[in-house]
């Protein structure tokens, strides 16, 4: 099956692996530990019960083995009182073991037993000690308990890890398909998208997870993509319109010239009409052009500290003149010097597109006013006139390339000045917002 060889299931499956390991290796310390533990013991006890039995008279030494041998119901226990020429006395050892240091420490010997459960050869944990009347006495333990526990500790280790590692291998494989399911769902509609729908979009779910956040940016993404595509799709049919009328003045002109003229002042106007027609396309193309330089983000390596104040100022020395002629009052109201970062021709350029578009649609008798303004780490430039403004449908489709709205149709400009702005606006990062009328507004965040 495919989530076999899945990454997810094959990395839980590496987890299940160095786990079992791990709990292996922790079985066989605490095993080991255990029987340390056993072993030091049983040496202690029968060093103890030796000392002991040694301190007893003779005539009580040979009922303390019985006793002593009585009370092992496992029969681990080995006892045994021999005399000086080791022939056994009393006891369940055959004979006196050859290698037993009497008097040492409890050691690992073999020893012969009497009788059954205990007949045979057997190696086990003994010590001896010559007594005082010349008798030797030994006391032995079988440990073979070891393995007892050891048995124990396997069944354990079978019983707790196998389960656990089948669980792991179980929960890879449901991760594994799941996340497969996942990649299934969003090739399906990638491929939809792929084919055209740009509407199409990549299943989100409301847990906060990785595919969930990816999903997130991809939607955005395609959003981004749906509007751009859709305005490029228009462009065209834009720029095919807007160049014709001023191609099919210039036609229109030279037509009549050369049927019509019959002076040189003829011919000169028919020149000039057909040279306005060509500076108008020319203009259209030219802010094409800069459009598409100001949103391939090619400027952002000379961004810089810019003063907004002396900005605004110069724009209004531009357009001081020219509101003049219209009988437009135009001021400037600045609270406090700001700087921000970003280019300082582009950022002149936007300004001035806002106030040319202000003054070109406030009428006589009216006002346009610059504003900057600082709030906390942020600076807003403000541009208001007291003109017709923008209605609340329109503050989108103002920024599209070559939208003029009905009232404006003849108004000299070709449709693209507010999205110079905008472009310029979105390479710095700030925040453009087109207030609705009353009065035209447009109001520029940008941070300090």
């Amino acid at each position: 099956m495919e989530f076999i060889r899945s990454n997810t299931f094959l990395w839980i499956a590496a987890a299940a692996v160095a786990l079992a390991l791990f709990v292996a290796g922790l079985f066989a310390f605490i095993y080991w530990k255990i029987d340390d533990y056993l072993v030091m013991r049983s040496d202690r006890m029968i060093a103890t019960q030796l000392d002991f039995m040694a301190e007893l008279p003779p005539s009580r030494l040979d009922d303390a083995i019985s006793d002593h041998l009585r009370q092992d119901s496992r029969g681990v226990q080995y006892a045994g009182l021999f005399d000086a020429a080791g022939n056994r006395l009393v006891g369940n050892i055959e004979r006196l073991p050859p290698r037993l240091d009497l008097g040492g420490p409890v050691r690992s010997v073999r020893l012969a037993g009497v009788g059954p459960p205990l007949a045979g050869d057997a190696v086990v944990k003994a010590a001896g000690k010559r007594l005082g009347s010349g008798h030797i006495l030994v006391l032995g333990r079988n440990v073979d308990e070891t393995r007892e526990i050891s048995l124990v500790v396997g069944q354990a280790l079978l019983l707790g890890l196998l389960p656990a590692f089948c669980l792991c291998l179980l929960a890879g494989a449901w991760l594994s398909i799941r996340a497969q399911r996942r990649v299934e769902q969003v090739s399906r509609h990638v491929q939809r998208i792929v084919a055209g729908d740009l509407r199409e979009r990549l299943p989100q779910a409301d847990a906060d997870d990785p595919f969930a956040r990816l999903a997130g940016i991809v939607n955005g993404m395609l959003d981004e993509m749906e509007t751009t595509i859709t305005a490029l799709a228009g462009v065209g049919n834009d720029i095919a319109h807007d160049l014709r009328t001023p191609l099919t003045r210039v036609r229109l002109a030279l037509e009549r010239g050369r049927t019509h003229a019959a002076t040189l002042e003829d011919l000169q106007n028919t020149v000039d009409k057909a040279i306005a027609g060509i500076d108008q396309s020319l203009a259209i193309i030219t802010a094409l052009l800069r459009l598409a330089e100001i949103e391939s983000s090619s400027r952002t390596s000379g961004f810089g500290d810019v003063a907004l104040d002396e900005i605004l100022r110069q724009v209004c020395d531009v357009y001081e003149p020219i509101a003049e002629d219209k009988a437009i009052a135009l001021g400037v109201n600045i609270h406090r010097k700001l700087q921000v970062r970003g280019d300082r021709d582009l950022l002149f350029e936007a300004i001035a597109n806002l106030v040319d578009n202000a003054v070109k649609f406030t009428p006589a008798g009216g006002r346009v006013t610059l504003e900057l303004v600082s709030a906390e780490t942020v600076a807003l430039v403000r541009v208001s006139d007291t003109g017709p403004g923008i209605g609340e449908g329109e503050r989108e489709a103002v920024l599209r390339r070559f939208y003029r709205s009905d009232k404006m149709r003849n108004t000299p400009g070709v449709g693209l000045g507010l999205s110079l702005v905008a472009a310029i606006v979105k390479l710095h990062g700030f925040r453009l917002t087109v207030c609705p009328a009353p009065g035209g507004r447009v109001e520029i965040l940008a941070p300090l």
